[in-house]
């Protein structure tokens, strides 16, 4: 062991309360992570009026963020690994806050999505690097566990009451404040990065070259893969144009593949991602989800246009999921201490699964299976969440831990939108006329149910086989 290595050793926190400054930092990053679309979304209509804004554009102002942020974070993880996690996690959040505040000038739709771009710019520099500064902050993979869960604890809390504390600054303030209030948090962020986070030690980091032609090709591969599966839910299946996105997805997908395996310093290096840990940590993460966006979206339209739910009623309804996810952080470390980091794993990613196979098996027979379904759901993402992501950093060297961060992100983010589109898909295919028109026939509802397990059968089919994967390369591991 190095003598750097040692001092870093040998100063790292001891517990949670030693590192509380830090970790307020990283949490408030992951805080703007989560509650920045889901805050918006309420203001969606008063946005559209007030900007005279299309459905189009409205559609824009919140998925313009998400692909530039799913975008370009393996790109600026691998520059993070580069040039120092903690300084492009800073000058990311300077962005962040100078976008906030440029939302008070805004008087046009395209200004607003040109400040959601930037904002997604500032999401890709600063989110991979919450998981790779909270992993580096301790050296025992218990605190890890324990920092990555109350870091995402934070953020769940925001995601979950988002929209109902923007609904109540709606009706006392204008809809810029509900973006304003990124400056507070970014300020917050810096104080306890700067403050309690030591700068990045050199041997952490790599100084290879930048694999430029691997940024743009991975950026390339993924912005499509985000942008499909929108298409396919908004223009169906029988439209040329999603299938075009998923195409140049997939075109861009092999180009970066073969360019990562013949480059001397790739962006992501290959050999690396098939570590047994750091391979079975995204296939987890990835059947997570894949799993979690259909199931959102199929209980949605089945509480609201098959049950005939009012908005109001169908959130009461995916309580179950919400209040799983806040209150399961508690039972993470106890979870953890008792079956290991490995078993965990695949144990929660099962859970995941088996919730999407109640949804399609038992869903049509009444609400109580769907709450059991979202609750299976939500338990094992809470857990697969943490410690899927602990085991690919632990996979991975110290000079790449930012990018392995991106990397479960990115895994994420594109599973999700498969999901999606998986789930337009077969509902396009099966469903005949508007799905959003009222009074449906018999044969409608009967059409619907057929899809609905067609669509979570599918899904539940694709999940199991990325767990079982997983439980393989644990194994190796």
């Amino acid at each position: 062991m190095s003598s750097t290595q040692a001092t870093v050793i040998a100063g790292a926190p001891r517990s949670l309360r030693e590192a509380w400054v830090a970790l307020a930092g990283l949490s408030a990053v992951f805080l703007f992570e989560m509650l920045d679309n889901s805050i918006l979304n309420v203001a969606l209509p008063t946005i559209g009026r007030e900007l005279h804004a299309s459905t189009t554009a409205l559609q824009w102002v919140t998925g313009a963020y998400a692909v530039v942020f799913g975008g370009l974070m393996l790109a600026f993880g691998a520059i993070a690994d580069r040039f120092g996690r903690r300084q492009v996690m800073l000058a990311g959040l300077v962005l962040l806050g100078v976008a906030s505040l440029a939302t008070a000038f805004v008087d046009t739709v395209g200004q607003l999505i040109a400040v959601r771009v930037a904002m997604g710019v500032a999401a890709a520099m600063t989110t991979p690097g919450s998981m790779a500064l909270s992993f580096r902050l301790f050296e025992d993979d218990g605190l890890r566990v324990r920092a990555t869960t109350l870091i995402s604890t934070v953020g769940l809390v925001g995601l979950a009451l988002g929209p109902t504390a923007g609904g109540f600054v709606l009706a006392i303030a204008p809809w810029q404040v509900l973006l304003l209030v990124n400056v507070p948090i970014a300020v917050l962020a810096i104080i306890g990065i700067r403050r309690g986070i030591a700068a990045d030690v050199p041997s952490d980091l790599h100084r290879d070259p930048i694999d430029v032609a691997g940024a743009v090709l991975g950026t390339a591969a993924i912005v499509p893969a985000l942008v499909a599966p929108t298409l396919f839910v908004n223009e169906g299946a029988g439209s040329w144009s999603p299938w075009a996105f998923t195409a140049g997805a997939v075109a861009g997908a092999v180009l970066f593949y073969l360019r990562e395996r013949s480059a001397t310093y790739p962006l992501l290096d290959l050999e690396l991602v098939a570590h047994p840990l750091v391979s079975s940590g995204l296939a987890f993460k990835a059947a997570a989800g894949l799993a979690t966006a259909g199931l959102g979206y199929l209980v949605t339209l089945q509480l609201q246009l098959d049950w005939g739910w009012t908005p109001g009623l169908a959130a009461i309804g995916m309580l179950p999921q919400v209040v799983v996810l806040v209150a399961g952080g508690a039972l993470i470390r106890p979870f953890v201490e008792r079956v290991g980091l490995e078993r965990a794993a695949w144990i929660s990613a099962a859970a995941v699964v088996a919730g999407l196979a109640v949804y399609g098996v038992l869903s049509r027979h009444g609400y109580l299976w769907v709450a059991i379904a979202l609750a299976l759901v939500a338990a094992g993402m809470r857990v697969v969440g943490v410690v899927a992501g602990v085991n690919v950093l632990r996979g991975l060297p110290p000079s790449r831990t930012t990018i392995g961060a991106a990397l479960t992100d990115t895994a994420t983010e594109v599973t999700s939108g498969a999901g999606l589109a998986i789930t337009g898909t077969v509902l396009a295919v099966l469903f005949t006329g508007p799905i959003t028109s009222p009074n449906w026939t018999a044969h409608q509802t009967t059409e619907f149910h057929t899809a609905t397990t067609v669509a979570a059968l599918t899904l539940t089919a694709l999940a199991a086989a990325l767990v079982l994967y997983g439980i393989v390369r644990t194994r190796r591991a």
